[in-house]
């Protein structure tokens, strides 16, 4: 059960990073720039980027995550508003947060994530992702696009993806619900009770070390697969 949600975790963030094929690897057709695309079209576009990228060069990423991490800091943040998504795990303490703590937390809670789940995306494959038509009108504030995500067992995981229409005129991916289960609401909760518990200073420090010790394990695997 840990192990599908993992995997459905990795691809639910996954999703939303468009990323690009390796050197080596055919060159797929040009993509409209972000601001032209709905959400829609960037969810499906990147679900195939990500195939193209993975394809053939899993043993590759196995054995060197630095580059497995470089791949997904080079594509995640411009296709993801960190700092918005932030500010709502806060929630109330974001108030309380100093313009340095604020910016400390959005890049230590993006690292946490994304290390802990980046291995996870080598289990990915092309057609794991069905981006479901969407429905209604868009929403500069909240348009959400439907997926399916399917598991190595055959189910399926429902998986939903918030995004908001930036300054810029551009779509950002800040919220990712999988089953229902809103990802920022679910790290507000635990952030919160951490604040109350530890501080907000002291749970930045714990995400920072939770982020590094991820970046040691996956080195420490890479080498006993070598």
């Amino acid at each position: 059960m840990l192990r599908r949600l993992a995997l459905a975790t990795a691809i639910a963030f996954a999703s939303v990073l468009a990323v690009p094929a390796f050197a080596q690897a055919p060159t797929p057709a040009a993509a409209p720039a972000a601001a032209q695309q709905t959400p829609e079209q960037i969810v499906q576009g990147i679900a195939d980027q990500l195939a193209t990228a993975i394809d053939g060069h899993r043993d590759e990423l196995k054995k060197n995550q630095e580059k497995l991490i470089a791949i997904i800091d080079q594509v995640f943040l411009p296709h993801f508003d960190i700092d918005y998504a932030s500010i709502l795990v806060l929630g109330q303490h974001a108030r309380e947060a100093t313009p340095d703590q604020r910016e400390r937390f959005a890049k230590a809670f993006y690292n946490s994530i994304t290390h802990r789940y980046a291995q996870g995306l080598l289990n990915y494959t092309r057609g794991r992702v069905k981006v479901l038509p969407f429905n209604g009108d868009l929403n500069d504030k909240r348009t959400v696009v439907r997926t399916q995500v399917v598991l190595d067992d055959g189910k399926l995981v429902e998986i939903d993806y918030a995004f908001r229409k930036s300054r810029a005129g551009d779509w950002k991916a800040y919220d990712v619900i999988i089953e229902g289960i809103s990802y920022v609401t679910n790290y507000r909760n635990q952030v919160d009770a951490e604040i109350r518990k530890v501080g907000i200073e002291q749970l930045i420090k714990n995400l920072e070390v939770q982020g590094e010790k991820a970046l040691d394990t996956m080195a420490k695997d890479s080498k006993g697969s070598k």
